[in-house]
């Protein structure tokens, strides 16, 4: 007798749903709850890349036959590739893009756009009447009316001509539509930042304390645009025993003499915010320098709630690309009023951090102020100075650059020791949240050179060096400084947060370490579970060796993004309990935000201080999510251009690190950071199995494989810049077994 068949209702099964990622060739990828699934580029659907998407898995074949080969060397099919089920795309949930950037062409009676971007294999069609004056090669970018599906063609509207597709640009400025970047300013904060002005005599009666007497300066990169951050150091003594909290404070660290502006009643624990406040536990007799951090005092000029703040709000942050700086504030006051330029009175927020020999906080003070920066310094000029250069070189380099300095008598006598005091602060500094459990991170940052027409024509990398770790850890403290203060004080604030890795990414990559000897030496546990000082012991074991830099670099893409949160909650990667983003409020608007609570509580609250405050929730989620716009579009502009430049090096030979593998071949990394691909089918037809775990493809017959960072020399044998693609191949043989 048969089994009664159940009445119960099934429920219907949930279909996979992620976001797709499509690649060069047409095909993409989707990671769902179920797992990753392989889309064919015959089964997309007209989906987009970026688009939240709804799966129905394909049905297994068993055999190879009809599998395409994609543009990377994978395999792809019903089967799927690198073990990941094939599926097609049943419906689109949420689109990633209503706009497009690609390139006008007309073919009457329509305008066709072809997109930029060449992962949406989709012309876009616009009706010519509606624009006849739009000449063909024109890039533009499109609003889409209509969708494509299987039937019907991708409709819209063309909103904006942004130049020629052909231009030196157009490249750059199909970033910057593409991640719809605000490139002008409304008239009510053109007319705000006009308007501005210092109003010195106004500033001194509201509270500002002069220190334009003080010996201060900016350390930057060569190519900076705008300075919104200046250091001081003198030498410091406690005058009449500690109940008098008074300094002597001098520009000689052998000898201190009272200056009036240290002078100032000290305070402790939660009392009044005016005055040094002490360090518990820290004997303020042992204060030896006092570091002076000032900051471009950006919220006197952008009040809430005007014009120039709602601008600054939308962007949220300044970008940095390639061939342009798009500001968050109008060049009157990020290249003026609030630049700290040498010579020229400026508002400040000013933090002076009191530290004993071993760099370690005393006490400190919070105070808005009038500085006058006397000399402009770089980053180059500072590290030869640092290893016994002439000082006085990096004034008369100032001068001949045009941004002058102050010619303030003794200045140059004055500028070596407080460089190399810094340095050393600075190192003691690290050394202190080393132990802490800090992270220091090994990378290089690459930076395309353009001539006047915006051509590449050569490559500059940027590393940490002990210059730019002197101006770092001095923002760093700072910056905890007033995170801190904020916090015990149970103030509203902006605070800069950095979440523990997730374990099971560096499980992962601690199982692809283990291939390296020196990963022997680190606690696997430990380091898989996130525990901050075996993370260190792997950079450091792998630090001067030819895999260091990956490894670095694999390590920091398994950190959490940090963000911007209204409650204090410790920075990871920093080994701090407070910590909030003060030193930079020209570029970022949480610190603007910062600067406006710190004044409040020094000051007394504004008018509109509790609907600055509600804001706070929304303001730090999209500043964090603009942040990550800003970054990609920067990322972009210099990788395509990188590209762009390594297109007459085709045929030529490079050094590389294995950076990492794919079913159908493995990509590599040169020492100038550009990542290009070498497909599996120019080895040859042996057959390479993939192993995962370990990163490694290895050839069945020969036994040759190729792991993470493992070095190989590779011939360059394209590079499209439109597609930002760079393809390789073996050198020689010889290099295949290396």
């Amino acid at each position: 007798m048969g089994r009664a068949r159940s009445h119960t209702r099934r429920r219907p099964r949930a279909n996979p749903r992620g976001v797709l990622s499509v690649r060069a060739g047409g095909f993409g990828f989707v990671q769902t709850a179920e797992g990753v699934f392989f889309i064919p580029a015959s089964k997309m659907s007209g989906a987009f890349d970026g688009d939240l998407v709804e799966l129905v898995p394909l049905p297994a074949q068993g055999s190879r036959a009809g599998r395409a080969r994609g543009r990377d060397g994978s395999v792809g099919g019903r089967d799927g590739v690198g073990g990941s089920p094939a599926a097609r795309v049943l419906r689109v949930l949420e689109r990633a893009h209503d706009t497009l950037v690609g390139r006008y062409e007309v073919a009457d009676p329509f305008g066709v756009v072809v997109p930029e971007d060449p992962r949406i294999p989709y012309d876009v069609f616009t009706m010519r009447a509606d624009n006849p004056d739009i000449e063909d090669g024109s890039l533009v970018r499109v609003r889409i009316a209509t969708f494509p599906s299987r039937n019907v063609a991708a409709t819209g509207v063309v909103e904006e001509v942004l130049g020629r597709a052909d231009g030196a640009h157009a490249a750059v400025d199909a970033v910057v539509a593409r991640h719809k970047l605000e490139t002008a300013f409304s008239e009510g904060a053109l007319d705000e930042a006009r308007s501005a002005s210092l109003d010195e005599d106004g500033a001194l009666a509201d509270g500002y304390r002069d220190l334009r007497e003080r010996f201060t300066f900016t350390v930057d990169p060569d190519d900076a645009r705008d300075f919104d951050d200046a250091v001081s150091l003198d030498a410091v003594a406690l005058e009449g025993g500690e109940a008098s909290g008074v300094f002597a404070v001098g520009s000689d660290p052998e000898k201190a003499s009272v200056l009036s502006d240290a002078s100032r009643r000290p305070t402790r624990g939660g009392e009044a915010p005016f005055g040094v406040r002490f360090v518990e536990g820290r004997s303020p007799a042992s204060a030896r320098w006092r570091l002076g951090v000032h900051i471009a005092d950006v919220s006197h000029y952008v009040a809430w709630g005007s014009s120039l703040d709602l601008d600054a709000r939308r962007r949220a942050t300044s970008v940095y690309l390639v061939d342009r700086v798009i500001p968050m504030l109008p060049e009157e006051l990020s290249g003026d009023l609030c630049s700290l330029r040498p010579g020229m009175t400026r508002r400040a927020m000013t933090v002076d951090l009191y530290l004993d020999e071993a760099a370690r906080l005393v006490g400190y003070e919070l105070y808005p102020s009038l500085i006058r920066s006397d000399v402009r310094l770089t980053y180059d000029e500072v590290g030869r100075a640092l290893v016994g250069a002439d000082p006085v070189e990096a004034f008369r380099a100032a001068r001949l650059r045009g941004v002058g300095c102050t010619g303030r008598a003794g200045l140059e006598e004055g500028l070596a020791w407080r460089l190399r005091e810094l340095s050393r602060i600075a190192k003691a500094r690290q050394a202190t949240r080393e132990r802490a459990g800090g992270l220091d991170f090994d990378t290089v940052e690459a930076r395309v050179r353009l001539d006047a027409e915006g051509r590449p024509e050569g490559v500059d990398l940027r590393c940490k060096t002990d210059a730019t770790a002197l101006v770092e850890e001095a923002m760093i403290l700072a910056n905890e400084t007033v995170a801190a203060h904020l916090r015990d004080a149970g103030f509203p604030g902006l605070y800069r947060v950095h979440e523990r890795p997730a374990s099971d990414g560096l499980a992962a990559l601690a199982e692809a370490l283990e291939e390296f000897p020196w990963f022997s030496d680190v606690d696997a546990r430990s380091f898989a579970a996130g525990e901050a000082h075996a993370l260190q012991r792997a950079l450091a074991a792998s630090a001067g060796r030819p895999e260091g830099e990956l490894v670095s670099s694999l390590l920091l893409r398994s950190m959490k993004r940090a963000v911007y949160r209204p409650e204090c909650e410790p920075h990871y990667g920093l080994a701090s309990d407070a910590y909030a983003h003060f030193t930079s409020p020209i570029r970022r608007y949480p610190d603007l935000v910062v600067h406006r609570m710190l004044k409040a509580l020094l000051g007394g609250r504004p008018e509109h201080f509790d609907q600055e405050a509600a804001a706070l929730p929304w303001i730090a989620e999209h500043s964090s999510e603009m942040e990550r716009v800003a970054e990609r579009a920067a990322r972009e502009s210099q990788e395509l251009k990188l590209v762009e430049y390594l297109e007459g090096f085709v045929g030529q030979a490079f050094s590389a690190v294995v950076s990492g593998v794919a079913p159908g071949g493995f990509y590599v990394r040169l020492d100038n950071t550009a990542e290009g691909f070498v497909p599996l089918r120019v080895l040859g037809d042996e057959y390479f199995e993939l192993d995962a775990v370990q990163h490694r493809l290895t050839g069945q017959d020969s036994g040759t494989s190729y792991r993470l960072g493992q070095r190989l020399a590779v011939v360059l044998t394209n590079a499209d810049a439109r597609s930002c693609r760079l393809d390789f191949r073996l050198a020689s043989p010889r290099w295949e077994a290396c």
